[in-house]
């Protein structure tokens, strides 16, 4: 499936900073990048790096400049996997993977070791990990409220859960850290969706459930089959899209991601995500 991607930010610049950005879709093995843009209004040099985990980021400094204008453009080619998920039986720690290990631990955002009794009074009876995952990911629907403007950058899973309000990234926290809490490894998605409303950055979690990354969205906002990596981490603190080093504010955002012409949409049905799982392989996992 292929899908144009757009990024549109606007920056006003107080003095010179620095600045790393994160909107750049993954190379991986579900993702192959047909064609790509990206360009810095006025002109000035940036430089690319990836991390170990695929994440691409862009490196600049401001200068004297006082605005300026960042746009990206992708057509990527998408691919998925749906997996028959619910009857694999948990894993133990002692059997996980080494690259998983790190994703059981309490993160910046996702305070596992604060959840624990929550974790296990609510969802320490269910037995198969996916079917426990998706009770967290119900849970959180149900119980939290989706309110844009609500937190801010400061807002960790345990804000989320006493608050019982949130936005996308703050869904992800809460899932994560009650996966992590109850020994499955949980980690952090940031990319682009289809039919997102409104359109923007989006955030959901990936649990490692039967040798493989499955993909959950407690917002229920965004097709599991219609989204594209930007980046993967421990929480939003590995995967900003903006890290500012200086004083820089966004004045305006505008995110996209349709379909390429030609291409038909099919989503995957709600029924199916019971007993089967979607992930999105990367080739690093």
């Amino acid at each position: 499936m292929l899908f144009e991607c757009t990024a549109e930010l606007d920056y006003s610049v107080r003095f010179n900073s620095a600045m790393i950005l994160s909107v750049h879709v993954q190379r991986n093995a579900a993702q192959t990048i047909v064609a790509e843009r990206f360009t810095i209004e006025p002109r000035i040099p940036a430089s690319e790096f990836a991390d170990e985990m695929g994440n691409r980021f862009v490196r600049l400094e401001t200068g004297s400049h006082k605005q300026l204008s960042l746009r990206y453009s992708a057509t990527v080619d998408c691919e998925f996997e749906v997996r028959p998920a619910a009857n694999i039986a948990p894993t133990p720690v002692a059997a996980l993977e080494d690259a998983t290990i790190p994703f059981l631990f309490a993160s910046r955002y996702c305070q596992s070791d604060r959840l624990g009794r929550l974790a296990r009074d609510l969802f320490g009876s269910i037995d198969r990990p996916h079917d426990k995952v998706l009770a967290i990911a119900d849970w959180i629907h149900d119980n939290v409220e989706y309110l844009r403007g609500s937190t801010d950058s400061g807002t960790s899973a345990y804000d989320t859960v006493t608050q019982r309000v949130g936005v996308c990234r703050d869904f992800a926290h809460l899932g994560i850290a009650l996966c992590r809490a109850l020994n499955i490894p949980a980690r952090y998605f940031t990319g682009y969706a289809y039919e997102l409303d409104p359109p923007d950055f989006h955030a959901c979690f990936e649990c490692y459930i039967g040798g493989r990354w499955m993909v959950f969205d407690a917002t229920r906002l965004a097709h599991l089959n219609g989204l594209v990596r930007i980046a993967t981490g421990r929480d939003a603190a590995d995967t900003a899209v903006a890290s500012v080093f200086g004083s820089v504010t966004c004045t305006h955002m505008r995110v996209g991601c349709t379909p390429a012409d030609g291409q038909t949409f099919i989503p995957i049905p709600r029924r199916q995500l019971v007993r089967r799982g979607v992930t999105l392989p990367t080739g690093t996992d």
